[in-house]
């Protein structure tokens, strides 16, 4: 089954991102690497997203500068991962060692 694993950040996570040192943060960013390349054999396509600030939305009655939402997570990345079924879904999102949330959807 295809599923998209949706990784959001919370303010609360990227203040403490921006607050470590190099060394630190580089340790996060090496984690992610791991995680993809450990699962490699299950994502089919990983992409991470600029900043929010860089999105445009339309919508019906017009296009605006920013994002859809303006609440407290910003949507910032995702993973198409190929499965057996959703429970093996949520095992690998459970393991994400990034965004405190992932949202697991179906994909077609």
């Amino acid at each position: 089954m295809k599923y998209v694993l949706m990784f959001f950040e919370t303010e609360s996570y990227a203040s403490e991102m921006r607050a470590k040192g190099a060394t630190e943060q580089d340790v996060a960013y090496e984690a992610v690497g791991r995680w993809l390349a450990e699962n490699a054999d299950k994502i089919t396509h990983w992409t991470h997203l600029k900043h929010p600030y860089t999105a445009t939305t339309v919508r019906l009655e017009a296009i605006i500068d920013g994002t859809v939402g303006d609440g407290p997570e910003t949507f910032s990345g995702y993973a198409e991962i190929e499965v057996a079924d959703i429970d093996e879904a949520l095992r690998l999102a459970r393991t994400w060692p990034a965004c405190p949330i992932v949202e697991i959807r179906p994909a077609a």
